[in-house]
């Protein structure tokens, strides 16, 4: 792994203004076509699922649609579960994770729960392998009243009318090398702070949510996820990414406070994946199956333990 002290754009301690964004949007080059890798994966998955366009970004001259999978057995006396990839682009298994579930599993649950998948929150940045959207916004902290982000803002507007009705919501995520040789420093010089290198941990781990932490339900995921990767453990100091790690594998976050996807519902069981895709004791095969166990246990426990309230 390799940090850099500074970032090319902009000057040290000084927040970026219209130039500098401007110089970091001329820099982003599309990478890979959400067309061909999410829409044509959506496509398939018509004639088993409901497929709705929950929004459209026009970020010109490219227009992206913004698509949802409902179960086709849809009954408001169920409970209901949300799971979402792709809030940040880069973090590949977050969406490929999300559709592979929908392929091999959601058919599974017909009858017990309402299920609701937006496996590519981002598509503008999944084809840009990038954190933040094209105005050097980051939508995992942008889900409050008036978002900046057009991603988060539509994805919200989706989950309103559920918001009381949903039992359960696992955001998918990856934490990659590239927080720290790219992602991390760009957001220091955005912001015009010191840019304080950290660890990459090497493991999946779950972020929960410090006001709703739920201990048995995330430590069910992380053992689902244990027969298909390794777990991260703590740092030196008993952290992961600077939080302490409250049990093997988890840490929690204050998500609605932070403006993080995970909080964009008042579901009972909440959580953050973290697949690290760049570990050498894994593959991209292992990533997405890694996701696609951390979303059954989800789902699983929350039948297991209640329905919502």
């Amino acid at each position: 792994m390799t940090t850099q002290a500074t970032y090319p754009i902009g000057t040290p301690g000084r927040p970026w203004g219209a130039a500098e964004k401007a110089d970091w949007l001329s820099r982003q080059r599309r990478k890979r076509s959400f067309e061909a890798e999410v829409l044509d994966a959506v496509e398939r998955l018509r004639p088993r699922f409901d497929v709705e366009e929950y929004g459209r970004l026009d970020y010109g001259p490219d227009s992206y649609p913004l698509l949802a999978i409902r179960s086709r057995d849809w009954r408001d006396a169920l409970p209901g579960a949300l799971v979402t990839g792709g809030v940040h682009g880069y973090e590949t298994s977050g969406v490929q994770g999300a559709l592979q579930f929908v392929e091999r599993h959601m058919a599974d649950y017909a009858g017990r729960i309402n299920l609701l998948v937006a496996p590519c929150v981002s598509p503008w940045a999944y084809e840009r392998i990038q954190r933040w959207n094209m105005h050097a916004v980051d939508p995992n902290r942008s889900f409050r009243g008036d978002s900046p982000a057009q991603e988060s803002a539509a994805l919200m507007r989706l989950v309103a009318p559920l918001r009381g009705r949903l039992l359960v919501h696992i955001d998918l995520h990856e934490t990659t090398d590239t927080d720290e040789s790219e992602f991390r420093p760009a957001l220091a010089a955005r912001d015009g702070v010191a840019y304080v290198p950290d660890a990459v941990p090497d493991g999946f781990y779950l972020v929960g949510d410090s006001e709703n932490p739920q201990p048995e339900f995330q430590q069910a995921v992380i053992a689902a996820v244990a027969q298909v990767t390794h777990i991260a453990p703590a740092d030196g100091d008993g952290a992961i990414i600077g939080s302490p790690m409250v049990a093997p594998g988890v840490i929690n976050y204050p998500v609605k406070q932070l403006g993080l996807c995970a909080g964009v519902t008042d579901a009972r069981y909440v959580t953050t994946s973290e697949v690290y895709p760049d570990s050498p004791r894994t593959t991209p095969e292992q990533c997405n199956a890694a996701q696609v166990a951390a979303v059954r246990a989800a789902i699983d426990f929350a039948l297991a333990h209640g329905h919502a309230a």
